[in-house]
């Protein structure tokens, strides 16, 4: 089974690669014109979203340098020691919303001070897969193309990803201990 994944792993993205454009050849679509369209269209959301990318990284400096989170882990941190949780990736919950940069910074400390095959390295490794940005998402996507009242989407992205922080760690803890 393990080598039947890795095969499919290994030509997924060559086979998607060549696929798409023979298919729109045959649909008698104008791949080259349609991809430099496309890439136009690219440009011009990365000039409209740079705004808001440079306001979520001022307000993630702002929440890391005032303490902020480290005085919010310092208040949770005895309720999920008492539950089992370990400690050291209580970070993940709060980063991972908020960066992917600083949550991918912050796992690769933890597997490299702990190790991959650790039970923190498999919690940590599970969390960044199973959680997502959702504020850098709805700060940056939401604001590209104008959505003002993203408080549904908000509730919605952070209760998945609180799903996904405790599902990472009950699944570890299935599969792993």
């Amino acid at each position: 089974m393990y080598a039947f994944v890795s095969m499919i792993s290994a030509w997924a993205i060559p086979v998607i690669i060549v696929f798409i454009p023979l298919y729109a050849a045959y649909r008698k679509v104008p791949v080259y014109e349609s991809f430099v369209e496309g890439a136009k269209d690219g440009f011009d959301t990365a000039i409209r979203i740079i705004p808001h990318l440079v306001g979520m990284m001022v307000a993630i400096s702002v929440f890391r340098a005032s303490g902020a989170m480290e005085l919010l882990l310092g208040w949770s941190r005895p309720l999920f020691d008492m539950i089992g949780i370990p400690s050291e990736v209580l970070p993940l919950a709060i980063l991972r919303p908020i960066t992917g940069a600083g949550s991918l910074a912050f796992t690769t400390d933890l597997l490299q001070q702990f190790g991959p095959d650790s039970m923190i390295g498999r919690i940590a490794s599970t969390i960044q897969g199973s959680t997502d940005t959702t504020l850098y998402v709805i700060t940056v996507y939401f604001g590209a193309i104008g959505i003002r009242k993203a408080s549904y989407a908000l509730k919605v992205g952070l209760i998945s990803d609180a799903v996904g922080f405790v599902a990472s760690i009950l699944i570890c803890y299935l599969v792993f201990a």
